[in-house]
């Protein structure tokens, strides 16, 4: 099964989905890019 991957908005560099994304327990996303560092928080979701 493959993994999804992620572009960062910032670099432009792939990741690997699990690598890069963290779900908080209060539905809180964040993207963090393990190249260049760039986080984004509170991800806008379908759940809210």
């Amino acid at each position: 099964m493959m993994i999804p991957m992620v572009i960062c908005p910032n670099c432009r560099e792939e990741a690997e989905l699990n690598n890069v994304i963290t779900a908080q327990s209060n539905q809180n996303i964040i993207f963090e890019c393990p190249k260049c560092h760039y986080i984004c928080r509170d991800i806008e979701t379908s759940k809210g």
